[in-house]
């Protein structure tokens, strides 16, 4: 599936590219440790959620030599900046607690946050299913329950880095909530992000959670859409994973020749494109003008057919201009520069675990994303250096059209590569192969999705010992004659023949459809590799699967397809994972 350099409009990443330009000045100057007075980097600040029960990192700049004293509660702790102006302190561990407390950290100046809750620390991060606004896709009365004060909000600005920074970028002047913590209400969670506010997976995620734990919930959104894993994981990892050698050079490059390529871009690339434009513009004047009344023809057409309940004519197209340059500066894509600017920031804030909704922008890469994926969390984990923290998963979602065969699939294969994330300690998966549309990339059903993750964060990251909050995995397979018995793990309560969930059809406006009366999604194949479908039944806490032409089976297939039909869920009503028992060459 072809990425795209950015969720925004043209004209606003124009107009972004100079604000963060500016930003970037800005905060070359406010990060020298020259400075005398005492700073914090902008993850603290008011409203903010400490994260409990363990030593919270708390750290700034300061002038060098100078003596730092960080005050919360009956909690004191004192630093002194080294020679580079950096201090950090770590607090004993806090409780969970929903009065707020104030943070002073004081040294030639004061700095004094206010209502800090203490409570869990979750950060949610991604491409555009997780940066999908809540805006978009909550319904009305939905959002009017988001007056929840327990709940804090932070939305980090989009920055591409060369290296890892100190602080995130300035928020941009269209989105000033961005970069700073703010009470979960009707009109931050509307606001606070750039694409119909903060992320609807990570607001919901965070209700479910605040309903299940009772403690304060602080929400850190890091997003961008389109974009590939390996811009989020940083140049120290990705240097030593033989399948990236291209990528790490290219992001090590971005690093050391940074200026150079910025002023090639801007002073030879961008004027030689525009001075192009401005050519192709004069040359092709009439076609312009001529395409021009056709829009507007086509447009009353259109009008038209609608009126009458018919199809629209097809739309005229126009003469193409030349392409727009990639802008090495601010592109999205480009290897390690969002952990950079994004993720290194961040670090290392407490947090309890962390929720991932990519792999869109990988599906067709989908063989390297099966070592990038534990890459990320490892990464993550390491550089954190907070443990092995709960990490959660989303895998891909059914998308595209539905094929009558099976095939082979690079959605399926990058499900599979997300599953293997399993074999890490301390993970999560989300499985969403029922809940995505056939002509959407942006599901509207993120309620089902943001449970699934609550749902594993209860046995992942809160200890609740049954699995029932999991979805049925494939372990084992066993062959009896012409069947092929398959057993599987977190089968909770049983397995059953299932459907989607109830939000899923009213956001879809359509009447729950009742469960099919047999297993569906399964194929079976015997030593040619050729996969047929097959017919299924539970038996127990098994599946037997079976095709009378393949005599002697050798595999089998569920769910292997970029939209498969398939209805095996457990009791609790979670779908199983998708999965393959055979490891044949994919991808032919």
């Amino acid at each position: 599936m072809p990425t795209r350099p950015s969720m925004l409009p043209r004209l606003f990443r124009s107009s972004l590219r100079l604000t963060l330009s500016a930003a970037a000045v800005l905060l070359s100057l406010t990060s020298s440790p020259l400075q005398a007075e005492v700073r914090l980097p902008a993850i603290f600040g008011d409203h903010m959620v400490l994260q409990r029960e363990m030593k919270t990192p708390v750290w700034g700049w300061a002038a060098p030599g100078e003596t730092v004293t960080v005050t919360a509660g009956h909690e004191r702790q004192t630093a002194t900046a080294g020679p580079d102006g950096k201090w950090s302190v770590k607090l004993a561990s806090l409780t969970a607690s929903d009065k707020p407390i104030e943070i002073v950290v004081a040294g030639k100046n004061t700095i004094t946050l206010h209502d800090v809750l203490v409570g869990d620390v979750w950060v949610c991060s991604g491409q555009s299913n997780m940066e999908l606004g809540s805006g978009a896709i909550v319904p009305r009365e939905e959002m009017a329950k988001a007056e929840n004060p327990q709940i804090r909000l932070f939305t980090v600005p989009k920055w591409v880095a060369p290296q890892p920074e100190s602080d995130i970028a300035p928020a941009p002047e269209t989105a000033p909530l961005l970069g700073k913590w703010e009470v979960c209400t009707p009109e931050t969670v509307a606001k606070n992000g750039e694409w119909f506010g903060f992320s609807a997976v990570a607001y919901l995620f965070g209700r479910d959670l605040h309903d299940f734990t009772h403690q304060p919930v602080g929400l850190i959104e890091t997003c961008w859409g389109g974009t590939r894993i390996h811009s989020w994981i940083s140049l120290e990892t990705l240097s030593t994973m033989p399948e990236k050698v291209s990528a790490s050079r290219g992001a090590a490059n971005f690093r050391d020749h940074y200026e150079e390529i910025k002023h090639t871009y801007e002073t030879v690339t961008l004027p030689q494109w525009k001075a192009t434009l401005d050519q192709w513009t004069q040359d092709n004047k009439a076609a312009l003008e001529a395409f021009a009344n056709e829009q507007k023809q086509w447009g009353q057409l259109a009008h038209e057919a609608a009126a009458a309940k018919q199809p629209a004519p097809p739309k005229p197209r126009g003469p193409k201009p030349p392409r727009e340059p990639v802008d090495p500066i601010h592109n999205n894509q480009t290897s390690c520069a969002l952990y950079n600017g994004m993720i290194a920031p961040l670090i290392p804030f407490g947090i309890k675990g962390a929720i991932w909704y990519q792999g869109e922008a990988n599906s067709a890469e989908p063989i390297p994303y099966r070592v990038e994926v534990p890459a990320l969390i490892n990464d993550w984990r390491k550089h954190w250096g907070q443990g092995d923290f709960p990490f959660l998963l989303v895998q891909l979602p059914n998308f595209m059209a539905r094929k009558p065969d099976p095939s082979e699939s690079s959605w399926a294969m990058t499900r599979e590569a997300q599953g293997r994330a399993l074999t890490l300690p301390n993970t999560g998966l989300a499985v969403a192969i029922d809940v995505g549309e056939a002509g959407n990339i942006h599901p509207t059903d993120k309620f089902d999705v943001s449970h699934r993750l609550a749902l594993a964060a209860r046995h992942v990251a809160y200890g609740v010992a049954d699995d029932t909050g999991m979805s049925p995995v494939y372990r084992s397979c066993k062959i009896e004659g012409n069947k092929v018995r398959l057993t599987f793990d977190h089968a909770g309560g049983g397995l059953v023949i299932g459907t989607a969930p109830e939000h899923f059809w009213v956001s879809q406006k359509h009447a729950p459809m009742p469960a099919a009366s047999e297993l569906q999604g399964f194929a079976v194949a015997g030593a040619d590799h050729k996969f047929v479908w097959a017919t299924a039944s539970i038996e127990g806490d098994t599946v037997v699967v079976k095709n009378d032409a393949v005599p002697n089976p050798v595999a089998v297939r569920y769910g292997w397809a970029d939209n498969p039909a398939c209805n095996l869920y457990s009791k609790e009503g979670l779908p199983a994972s998708p999965f393959r028992t055979d490891d044949f060459p994919l991808g032919k």
